[in-house]
């Protein structure tokens, strides 16, 4: 069957068959993008267990910092390309990439018997260099293939990023009080913890590769983007039984506008995503684990902020759902962003100054804003796009957010020049 044909199939835009398997895409999607980064969150949440092995080696700031050019360097290769690659490999290879990095977390662990030392410190940076790899293969491939199908897809792909991090956080906090009076507790807590994400990390495998493209509306807007000229859906269609034929002209895949014509139609979105994440990663996890001082909550504080972050990230990337309150204007975005900044002396000074309540206070600000601005900017930007156009703005965009990341995990290390206990 021809995509032109796929599409009479299952509808056209004013036709409800069109809709159908909507709201199971959108759990699917959600679960995607859970995987998208459950397991590098995983890292972060259980970095308490790290700082008691590897106290001296900045284990929160590293890793990110190793993380960060991988997922930044293979992304740009891939938005580069992206009209030349098969999505469906590239999602699934990157799902695939993620499980057996996390098992290999768990049983580098088991084989130094949670030991410290340079060696094992090494190999876990070796595994988070291939989590960043990972993550440039599913999330800008993701965010790709679905700027070209309805933004409530986007929207519940993003709510899954920030879920890895809410979901992590509570696992987290419920192995650390299950096994904190046990006999090596917080190594078992953690070995459990990343048991469940390698588990997570396999259902996504399955989840993409068998389910989601034979869903109907999933189907239909492939067929949609493949007769619009884009050839990165044609392994998703084969996939679910739809196939194109031979005669069918490719002259449209010439007419879309090139990546650098997106760009500039688009920078200021790109800069929005960029500038959210310097200023997000400039201060989550790094100083929220080294700079907060200590006060009552003791070897929970760290835990309870990233907790709190993670939670309110979540509940921030569905509050756009709610119409009158989602941002569109694009200098109201900016503005609202450029902003955000003054969280830089807030953080500071309530480190130096406040107690608990106001840093807790303040760091759920910083999600809140961080989920709901991600969601505003990524579900407005692909609107009025053919699908291979938006396909590449969605891989250009996340270039950006990855690139917001590394800076903000670079300027992260400011705070720790000259630093002393508060």
């Amino acid at each position: 069957m021809g995509s032109v044909a796929a599409m009479e199939t299952y509808g056209g835009e004013g036709n409800p068959a069109r809709l159908e398997g909507k709201t199971k895409a959108i759990i699917v999607c959600w679960f995607l993008g859970l995987g998208s980064l459950i397991s590098w969150n995983s890292m972060l949440t259980i970095e308490d267990y790290y700082y008691q092995l590897f106290a001296d080696y900045h284990p929160s700031r590293v890793l990110t910092l190793v993380y960060q050019p991988f997922a930044l360097g293979i992304i740009v290769v891939l938005a580069y390309n992206e009209a030349k690659i098969n999505t469906r490999k590239r999602i699934i290879a990157g799902y695939i990439l993620f499980t057996a990095s996390t098992l290999m977390l768990l049983l580098l662990d088991v084989f130094t018997s949670g030991k410290g030392g340079i060696g094992p410190f090494l190999g876990i940076c070796a595994i988070v260099a291939l989590f960043g790899v990972a993550d440039a293969h599913v999330q800008g491939g993701m965010t790709g293939d679905l700027s070209f199908m309805c933004p409530e897809f986007l929207q519940s792909f993003f709510a899954g990023l920030a879920a890895s991090g809410a979901l992590t956080s509570g696992l987290r906090l419920i192995t650390k009080a299950a096994f904190d009076k046990a006999n090596d507790g917080l190594r078992k807590g953690v070995m459990l913890f990343l048991a469940i994400s390698t588990f997570m990390e396999f259902l996504c495998i399955l989840l993409y590769s068998f389910y989601f493209p034979k869903l109907s509306i999933v189907k239909y807007y492939r067929a949609k983007a493949a007769s619009e000229g884009s050839k990165t859906v044609s392994a998703d269609l084969a996939a679910a039984g739809i196939h194109k034929p031979e005669d069918q002209d490719d002259s449209k895949q010439t007419e879309r506008l090139s990546t650098k014509q997106l760009f500039l139609k688009n920078i200021d979105y790109a800069l929005d995503l960029f500038l959210i994440y310097v200023l997000t990663l400039s201060i989550f996890p790094g100083f929220l684990y080294e700079n907060t001082g200590q006060h009552k909550l003791g070897t929970w504080y760290a835990l309870v902020l990233i907790a709190m972050y993670n939670a309110l990230d979540l509940i921030g990337r569905y509050v756009p759902l709610i119409k009158w309150l989602k941002l569109e204007n694009r200098k109201g975005l900016m503005i609202v962003i450029l902003a955000r900044f003054l969280l830089v002396p807030a953080f500071y000074f309530t480190a130096k100054y406040g107690d608990q309540g106001w840093m807790i206070l303040l760091t759920s600000f910083l999600g809140l804003t961080n989920g709901y601005l991600t969601v505003c900017v990524i579900t407005v930007a692909p609107k009025g796009y053919k699908g291979p156009e938006a396909n590449a703005l969605g891989n250009l965009l996340v270039v950006f957010l990855l690139g917001g990341i590394f800076a903000g995990v670079a300027l992260d290390w400011l705070w720790i020049i000259g630093k002393e206990k508060f």
